[in-house]
């Protein structure tokens, strides 16, 4: 019974390292006021080879528009065990604009679950439109592993510069999910999916 047990603490004990390691690798920043990211993502048609089907692990994308923005990162969520984890491994909700701004951000309360991204507030510190239209929870598809890599790195309060697509994409089983196109929507069916070709952290 006791050789049993052995394993069993072990790897509870290697879980919990790794949690505390992962929780202070991607701890947040600090930032100083002021609108960090303030102007809108950037969304374009596609025509051509660049709005052709591809196929990406067990996935088909269908590119929707060119997409790129400059944001602040307001919160992350990793996910490995959902239907759509082994295509979006990490969502990111993102603010710019107003929701970049540390003065506003002290008094929004924000939290991630489920793949949805949830703000609470006592007093409006900027009309409610403004939260909707900047910012957003987007779920992301590293293009590469490079860019695996640096997503992995990404902190809660740093600004990313973020170039990609977005898509629409179906899973071999039947599994579909599609981007928004606009940026004043919310609820369900209002997060980004997008490709990303690139990523870097500004601040």
């Amino acid at each position: 019974m006791l050789n049993r047990r052995i394993p069993t603490a072990w790897l509870l004990l290697a879980l919990a390292v790794w949690g505390g390691w992962r929780a202070w690798h991607t701890r947040s920043v600090a930032v100083g006021p002021g609108a960090l990211a303030p102007d809108p993502p950037q969304q374009t048609a596609l025509a051509g080879d660049a709005a052709a089907r591809f196929a990406y692990r067990n996935w088909t994308l269908t590119p929707l528009a060119a997409f790129a923005l400059d944001a602040r990162v307001l919160g992350r969520e990793d996910y490995r065990f959902d239907p759509l984890a082994s295509l979006v491994p990490t969502d990111l909700a993102l603010g710019w604009g107003p929701m970049s701004d540390s003065a506003v951000l002290a008094r929004i309360d924000i939290r991630q679950r489920g793949r949805f991204y949830f703000w609470t507030v006592r007093e409006f510190p900027i009309p409610e439109r403004d939260i909707v239209r900047s910012s957003a929870n987007m779920h992301l598809i590293p293009a590469d592993d490079a860019v695996a890599d640096r997503l992995a790195e990404v902190r809660v309060g740093q600004v990313l510069r973020l170039r990609g697509k977005l898509v629409e994409a179906r899973a071999d089983n039947g599994l579909t999910a599609r981007s928004s196109l606009r940026r004043d929507d919310s609820g369900a069916g209002a997060c980004e999916l997008v490709w990303v070709d690139a990523l870097e952290v500004l601040q």
